[in-house]
Formats: C-alpha cells, sequence, structure tokens
C-alpha cells in the first residue's frame, strides 16, 4: 500500500516538478520581455516603447536607435563613452530648444539693429580750423555725430555663446562619421649608393590623423549607411555642406590632388620627423576655416601636393616645423635650431637663385607665400629668429602675382579660383592696415567691389570675412594712407561719412549673430562666415572712427561698438578647436581702443585661458602682448580726476617695440 502509494506520488511530484519549470520559464520570458527595447533606452535605463524603425525617445532626441546589439556595450569603456555623448547630445537638444525659444521673441526686422552711416552732418570749414587739437576735439561726438551709433545691444539679444554651449572640443566625440579622423600617409623613400651606383632602397609611410575628412570631386559628403534617426544628422550635415557651405570646391588648385593624401620625399630622419611635425600639429593650425568649410581641399589639393613638387616649399615648410617644435616642446638650441636656421637658408638661398633665373613663378609664389602665412601660426613674440619681416617677402610675391598676371583676372566678371591670389589678397589687405599703406593690388579690389555683378574672390572660404567687407576694409586703408600724405580733414569726414554708409549697405538682411551649429552638434559653416563677417564688420567702423580728428576710445560710441564687437565674439567656437585664432586682425582693432572698465578685456582673458598653451604661439600670442602693452600705456595715462582716457595707437607701440608683425 505504501508502495503504490509511493509511485502514485511520484507523477504528482514530476508534474509539480514540470509546472515550477514552465513557471520559471514563463517568468524568465517575462523579465527578458521586460528588458527588451533599444540599447540606447537601455544605456539611458529609460523605458522604450519599441517604436519602429526608431522609437520616441531616440527620434526627438536625434540619437541612434540600435536594437541589434552594438559592439560598444560588451565594452565598459566605450559604453561610458558612449552615455557621455548622448548626455551631451541631450543638454545640446535642450540648448537649442531654449535658445529658439529666447530667439522667437526677439525677431527684428532685417537692418533695424544697423547703425547709421558715421556721419550725419558734414563739418562746416571752421568746425576743422584746428582739429589736430585734442583739447578742443574732446567734445567730438556732440559736434559732428561722427559716431552718434545706436547703444549697444543688451546681453538679452544676443544670448551668450560661451556661456549656453560648451567648449567646441567636445564636439568631436559626437561628430558624424565623415568628421572623425581620417588618415594621411606619408611615404618617405631612401637609397643607397655605393660609388654612385644604386644599392639598397627602403620605402616607409607614416600616418597622421585629420580631424576633417577629405572631400571627394564627385560628392560634397563621403557617404555613409544613414539609417533610422542618423538620417536626420546625415540631411543635416549635406545641407551643411551645399546650400549653407562655402562653395565647395570653391579653388583651383595648382597641383593635381592624389586620389589619396599621400606624400612621397626623400629626407632623412631628422627632416622626416620635422615633416611629420609639421602635417600633424603645424598644417591644422594654419587655415581653419578653409577646412572647416571645404573638408580637407587644403590639405589634399594644395599642401600636401605642394610638398612633394616643390623644393621651396618643402624647405620652407620644415624651417617653420623645427621652429614650432622647438616653440612647443622647449628644445630650442642645438640640432633643431641647426635645422630650422638651414631650411630658412636653403628656401631664401634657392628663391633668391629662382628670382635671377626668372623661372618657376608659380613655385616660387606658393613657397614666398608660405614663407608669411606660416610665420603666423609658429613661434612667439620674444623668440630669437633670424626672421625675414614679412613684409620684405610680400615685395617679391606682389612681384610674382603681377609677372602671372593674377591681379589682372580678380576684376573678371566671374569668381575667381586662384588659391595663391586669394591669399595674397588676404595679406595684403589686413596686412596694408598694419603698415598703414594702401594695399598693394587696391584698385583690383576697388572694381571687384564696385562691379554689378556680385562674384567672390574666395576670401570668404579661405579666411571667414565676407569679400565685400574686405574690400571696404581695402578702402579703410587706402584713406588712412591718404589722411598720413596731409589730406584735408573736412575731405576726410567726407570720405569717412562715404564709407560708413558701405559698411551699413553689408548690414542689410543680417539679423545677428547665432549659434554656429546645428542641433546635432554640426558645424554650420555659413554660420560660421556670418559671425566672422559681423566680427570683421565691427572692427572695420572702429578702425574707420580711429581716423577722425580728436578720436577717443572713451567716447560713448566707441565704447558701444567695442561692447557689441564682444557680444559677437561671443558666437565665435573658442578653444583649441574654434577659431579665435582666425581673429587676431579683430582683436587687435577692438582691443586696442577698449578701456580699463570694458567688457571685452576679461572676454579676450577668458579666450586666452581657453587656448591654453595655444595662446602664446603664433599671432595670437602675439596679438596679446601687444594689447597688454597698450593697456598699460593707456591705463597708465589716465588724468588724475579721472578724466578722457588717452588714445595710445597700437601702430606706435609696435613701432617703439621693434615689432614687425603680421598680426591677421
Amino acid at each position: 500500500m505504501a508502495v503504490a502509494q509511493s509511485k502514485a506520488q511520484k507523477p504528482a511530484s514530476k508534474a509539480c516538478s514540470n509546472a515550477n519549470s514552465n513557471a520559471a520559464k514563463a517568468k524568465m520570458q517575462m523579465h527578458r520581455r521586460s528588458r527588451t527595447g533599444c540599447y540606447t533606452c537601455r544605456l539611458r535605463r529609460k523605458k522604450c516603447d519599441e517604436g519602429s524603425p526608431s522609437c520616441t525617445a531616440c527620434k526627438h532626441l536625434g540619437l541612434r536607435c540600435e536594437y541589434k546589439r552594438p559592439m560598444w556595450w560588451s565594452n565598459n569603456d566605450q559604453r561610458l563613452l558612449q552615455k557621455n555623448n548622448i548626455k551631451t547630445i541631450i543638454k545640446r537638444k535642450k540648448l537649442s530648444e531654449k535658445t529658439n525659444t529666447s530667439s522667437s521673441s526677439l525677431v527684428m526686422t532685417p537692418g533695424a539693429e544697423s547703425p547709421p552711416g558715421l556721419c550725419h552732418s558734414l563739418p562746416t570749414s571752421t568746425t576743422f580750423s584746428d582739429s589736430l587739437d585734442r583739447t578742443r576735439s574732446a567734445s567730438i561726438d556732440s559736434q559732428l555725430s561722427l559716431f552718434d551709433f545706436h547703444p549697444p545691444p543688451t546681453i538679452v539679444e544676443y544670448p551668450t555663446y560661451s556661456s549656453q554651449m560648451p567648449p567646441h572640443s567636445q564636439y568631436a566625440p559626437v561628430y558624424p562619421e565623415e568628421w572623425q579622423p581620417y588618415e594621411i600617409d606619408v611615404k618617405t623613400e631612401r637609397q643607397m649608393f655605393v660609388n654612385d651606383v644604386p644599392t639598397r632602397r627602403e620605402s616607409t609611410i607614416s600616418t597622421f590623423s585629420s580631424y576633417y575628412a577629405p572631400a571627394s570631386a564627385e560628392s560634397v559628403a563621403p557617404p555613409f549607411q544613414a539609417e533610422h534617426a542618423w538620417e536626420e544628422v546625415y540631411d543635416e550635415r549635406r545641407e551643411s555642406l551645399t546650400e549653407e557651405s562655402m562653395n565647395v570646391p570653391f579653388f583651383d588648385f595648382a597641383h593635381a590632388p592624389a586620389p589619396r593624401p599621400q606624400v612621397a620625399v626623400d629626407l632623412d630622419d631628422t627632416d622626416q620627423a620635422l615633416l611629420d611635425h609639421f602635417i600633424s600639429d603645424v598644417l591644422p593650425s594654419v587655415f581653419p576655416v578653409l577646412e572647416a568649410g571645404q573638408q580637407g581641399w587644403a590639405w589634399n589639393d594644395y599642401v600636401l601636393p605642394a610638398l612633394q613638387s616643390n623644393k621651396y616649399y618643402l624647405h620652407c615648410c620644415l624651417s617653420f616645423a623645427a621652429q614650432h617644435y622647438g616653440a612647443t616642446r622647449n628644445a630650442q638650441g642645438g640640432q633643431i635650431d641647426e635645422k630650422m636656421r638651414y631650411h630658412l637658408h636653403a628656401t631664401i638661398s634657392e628663391l633668391c637663385a629662382a628670382l635671377k633665373r626668372d623661372a618657376d613663378h608659380s613655385s616660387m609664389l606658393e613657397a614666398t607665400l608660405g614663407m608669411i602665412i606660416f610665420q603666423c601660426s609658429v613661434g612667439r613674440s620674444g623668440d630669437a629668429v633670424p626672421e625675414i619681416p614679412w613684409h620684405q617677402h610680400f615685395q617679391p610675391a606682389s612681384e610674382l602675382v603681377q609677372r602671372l598676371e593674377l591681379n589682372s583676372l580678380i576684376a573678371q566678371q566671374h569668381d575667381f579660383k586662384s588659391f595663391n591670389m586669394t591669399l595674397t589678397a588676404w595679406i595684403d589687405i589686413l596686412g596694408s592696415t598694419i603698415q598703414g599703406r594702401a594695399p598693394k593690388f587696391a584698385d583690383a579690389y576697388r572694381e571687384k567691389h564696385l562691379s554689378p555683378i556680385n562674384t567672390s574672390l574666395g576670401l570668404r572660404e579661405l579666411m571667414g570675412c565676407e569679400d565685400r567687407v574686405m574690400y571696404l576694409i581695402s578702402e579703410i586703408a587706402c584713406l588712412e594712407a591718404l589722411k598720413r600724405d596731409g589730406m584735408d580733414d573736412m575731405e576726410l569726414c567726407q570720405h569717412v561719412h562715404s564709407l560708413g554708409d558701405e559698411i551699413g549697405l553689408t548690414e542689410i538682411g543680417e539679423t545677428g549673430p547665432k549659434i554656429p551649429f546645428h542641433s546635432n552638434g554640426v558645424l554650420n559653416p555659413k554660420q560660421l562666415s556670418k559671425n566672422m563677417t559681423a566680427a570683421f564688420r565691427l572692427a572695420a567702423r572702429i578702425y574707420l572712427c580711429s581716423l577722425v580728428p580728436g578720436f577717443s576710445p572713451s567716447q560713448a560710441s566707441c565704447v558701444g561698438l567695442v561692447e557689441k564687437l564682444t557680444r559677437v565674439l561671443e558666437f565665435i567656437p573658442a578653444g583649441q578647436y574654434g577659431f579665435d585664432r582666425s581673429l587676431v586682425w579683430v582683436y587687435l582693432i577692438g582691443g586696442s581702443v577698449s578701456t580699463a572698465s570694458s567688457s571685452f578685456r576679461s572676454f579676450f582673458n577668458e579666450r586666452m585661458i581657453e587656448l591654453g598653451d595655444l595662446s602664446d604661439l603664433g599671432n595670437f600670442g602675439r596679438v596679446a602682448t601687444v594689447l597688454k602693452e597698450v593697456w598699460s600705456h593707456v591705463d597708465g595715462r589716465h588724468s588724475p580726476g579721472g578724466g578722457e582716457a588717452h588714445y595710445v595707437s597700437w601702430r606706435d607701440v609696435m613701432i617703439t617695440k621693434g615689432w614687425d608683425f603680421l598680426l591677421i
């Protein structure tokens, strides 16, 4: 009986076990079902509605919705990086919505915030009978209304970019695939000769990463698989590189680009290390605006081909690479200084020999311009470098431009695409303001500006400022040269009035600066250019105002211009990957007339801190040195009663100190 009962209990026990097993399986399935959803929501620990093809949360935030296990899920470091990237995107999304909401209440009619012309009433002959008398000119605001601008905008009109957006470098991890670093291969070939007989041959390749990927001739943006929420990112990036971009590609380069960026040159070990340093450390800081808008064209189509086909250019680059290496690695002296002097001497010697032969004009111009522009990115103001002043290089460069007839092509009624001529114009226009002379090719710029057809020289693509504003800066430089030659004060003010109106015409339709990023963090090159143009435009007004007899930085109108310039500069990305080093001339003009109480000074100091060690390098470090010296003179010459500040010209300070900088 007991045995029968035991046998009867076994099936019951087995059934119970099966029931428990089924319950456990069901519980596990329920547990698994509760853990389903996209991996992005899992990472955020948010509930996922499992929408197709993208869940609601990911679609709203513009995140990539992944239901298939991604590679980063199994790696803790990559998972943490992905989580931080998502947090950045969410923060930026909320910030963008907040900014758009604030901006909607500040809609202004086109040109509403544009200041009127520089002169509202012209002076009589008696007004300027003693115009150079600083005491009698102290009340020039009330006499002539030459600076009668609208008050500077309040902080509400220009939401502070720096305080709302994270540093530019924080956007790097969340850029789309085509903005991830790409590789540049530098190929070095060596061959051993024994009694002039070639023997062993060696070839090595060094690889470098660039932050910007080179664009191809067939497509504007490199294709990648756009799926789910990334379609929005791809569309915005494509829009940024087409309708809102800088004419890609704008320039016709002298060298044919290689299908893959590669440099094949025969160098010894030390020179190879210098070339590596030039490509990885120097080159990215030379044309940041061009790289932002053209996506690798400067590298692939201009610099890298020139390195392997132009011996003058190669020596030039190696000399500046040595100077930069010595300054950044604290390696001055010894072999580095010897290499710098060797390549500098080789560049100058071979250029002089080529000038005598009257040959290789294009290659010579390329190297001569390199001798000027690369110096702007390397060295420090106090470096003891056997440096030839930039304007001594520019003299043969301008002669080469004339021999190649590049200047005569500027006035043609179409977009001019010679990179070397555009680079020449950039140096010529802003360099003329440094020296107080008229630009070499001012007539060509004037003809281009007055042309009924709106054609471009490519200055916006190269350095960020609209061509027409640069042409007006050229005109202001011409006016300053005429003033130094003794132009009558009344005639001077008439020209000031006319140029002020011309500057005002460039503001028609402009609505003020905006954050130059899309909601997903992708840089908008066109908006960046608009912001930079606004900064150059205000600096041009300040430069023009400084030509008026009796000018003083403490005049309310000048103070207002400087404050407005500060607000605009807040919309320029800062830091190592920002564009402050492309605004050296703007900082020079605005900072030189900023008073001790101006917010410009604290803003400039903040930008220096964000640049870190780079703030002391190249032209940004030089302009900081000049401004510091100007401010020490201005602040030290205040009247005891706290009256008007004296005007100390930055140019006079540079002459006194023996500084011969090209601050562009």
